[in-house]
């Protein structure tokens, strides 16, 4: 007789989600604020001279700012909302990502230090510890002694 043929159990078929490459991982709040603050940074820098010219109208103005830097606010504005793109904004988020390894390097390099410190403190504090009691020791036996000679002498005397 032949052997039976069973097929193999296949896995139910699950569509996975398209991967974003330029988004490998699903940041935190406090990182994607790191993201954010890049962003704007690339921004402004990009801006910086409309920025200047419109800062440099506004100084020493109130309320007349409104219509005295007209053109400068439009301008500035304007170059903002240019750079200001969803490109620019994956820009930063790959550079973000760029820094993760440098960041994580700073971080290890100062808990070093502060390891490092921390040992010599401790080393310090056992130090001064063993002075402390090496002196104790020594005014206690001082004292002994010449608690020992004090009634030694006022017996036979």
């Amino acid at each position: 007789m032949a052997p039976s043929v069973v097929p193999e159990p296949q896995p139910p078929s699950t569509s996975r989600p398209q991967q974003n490459l330029r988004n490998p991982l699903p940041l935190s709040p406090a990182q994607e604020a790191e993201v954010r603050k890049l962003y704007y940074a690339r921004v402004r820098s990009r801006c910086a001279d409309e920025i200047k010219e419109f800062a440099d109208c506004a100084r020493g103005r109130t309320v007349s700012v409104a219509w005295h830097c007209r053109a400068q606010h439009l301008a500035m504005n304007g170059c903002m909302i240019q750079f200001a793109t969803k490109a620019e904004e994956d820009a930063a988020r790959e550079e973000w990502f760029a820094g993760v390894l440098e960041r994580r390097k700073q971080k290890e390099e100062e808990l070093a230090a502060v390891e490092k410190r921390r040992v010599e403190v401790i080393e310090l504090t056992r130090k001064q510890e063993e002075k402390e009691r090496l002196e104790m020791e020594k005014k206690l036996a001082e004292e002994k002694q010449n608690e020992g000679k004090k009634t030694r002498g006022s017996w036979w005397r």
